[in-house]
């Protein structure tokens, strides 16, 4: 490995192991970036916006031994990666030298919000099997109001995946978010992604701190 590689550390909420039918296929860990670039009024893992989060450092070769101990399950099942966080868009470098150090053995699949500038996007793609993205709301003005920005970069890079990806591979999550959007906002949400040509589309509800539980 080279001294770039061996440098480049990355601070992780989280390392979960032996995941089963939450990130696709396969036994997967879900490994959590520290770092995100919305301020969601439910997130789930607010410990990747704290400052002083307990966090453990990785570079990508770390991670890569780190993670070693399951090849066999993931190899067997069809499993691997999930990057998630936070927003694992953000360390796009990390993730391309970590796909050198497991070349292709394992599947990588990103969970993202696709908030992120569009060439994080276009470094990470070629390296990834599955694309999980939380639309939160195709409405810019439900979506700033719940995440504090806006969703033009959003749609910009679903275009591209549209385009320069295989759409097969790619689950849209289009969630109720209670006190933000409504049934209505969610079918809107899904006819704009249905013109793009995604078909897979994840639809829950937001589970928040006010329903005594925590939210997805």
């Amino acid at each position: 490995m080279t001294d770039k590689l061996v440098r480049n550390e990355a601070p992780f909420i989280g390392v979960n192991r032996h995941r089963i039918g939450v990130d696709g296929e396969g036994v997967t860990t879900l490994a959590a970036f520290h770092g995100c670039p919305l301020r969601c009024r439910y997130c789930l893992n607010p410990a990747c916006l704290d400052a002083d989060a307990p966090v453990r450092s990785f570079t990508p070769e770390s991670l890569y031994r780190q993670l070693q101990i399951d090849d066999l399950y993931f190899v067997a099942t069809g499993g691997g990666v999930c990057f998630g966080g936070g927003e694992p868009l953000l360390r796009p470098e990390f993730i391309r030298q970590f796909h050198e150090c497991c070349t292709g053995r394992w599947k990588i699949t990103v969970e993202t919000s696709l908030n992120v500038p569009l060439p994080s996007l276009q470094t990470v793609a070629p390296l990834t099997n599955d694309f999980i993205v939380d639309i939160k709301d195709a409405n810019d003005g439900i979506y700033t109001a719940y995440t504090g920005k806006s969703n033009a970069q959003v749609w910009e890079n679903l275009k591209w995946l549209a385009a320069h990806y295989d759409r097969a591979h790619v689950i849209l999550r289009t969630p109720i978010i209670p006190e933000f959007n409504t049934e209505k906002d969610v079918e809107r949400s899904v006819l704009m992604i249905n013109d793009l040509g995604f078909e897979k589309i994840d639809r829950f509800t937001y589970r928040t701190s006010q329903s005594g539980t925590q939210s997805s």
